[in-house]
């Protein structure tokens, strides 16, 4: 199973808003849309498991936390994330985990 957390990016929005006119042309089929979104979720897990390997530092106070299925939920407030000599300030981020272990497993 892999995670559907990356659609809800700019490339996932993009990438079913194009799979959304293909099935509206009549170009392509939904059940063809849907294997290309869940190839699109293993694809991108996968990447993102093993193609990044940079870390950033940061500290905040941490506002609300949640775990639930398996998924880390924090809201944290007066963010400071450091990249070496590089920082930037954030008033308020929301950080979305999940185990990376079991996300890309074969189906």
């Amino acid at each position: 199973m892999s995670y559907q957390l990356y659609r809800n990016t700019t490339l996932g929005h993009t990438l079913q808003e194009s799979l959304d006119e293909l099935i509206q042309c009549g170009q392509i089929t939904p059940e063809l849309a849907l294997k290309v979104l869940l190839q699109f979720d293993k694809a991108i897990n996968q990447a993102l498991s093993t193609r990044v390997n940079k870390r950033v530092n940061f500290k905040a106070k941490l506002n609300t936390y949640r775990f639930c299925d398996n998924v880390w939920t924090f809201v944290l407030t007066d963010a400071e994330f450091r990249d070496g000599p590089d920082q930037i300030h954030v008033d308020k981020v929301k950080i979305v985990a999940c185990d990376g272990k079991g996300a890309t497993g074969h189906d």
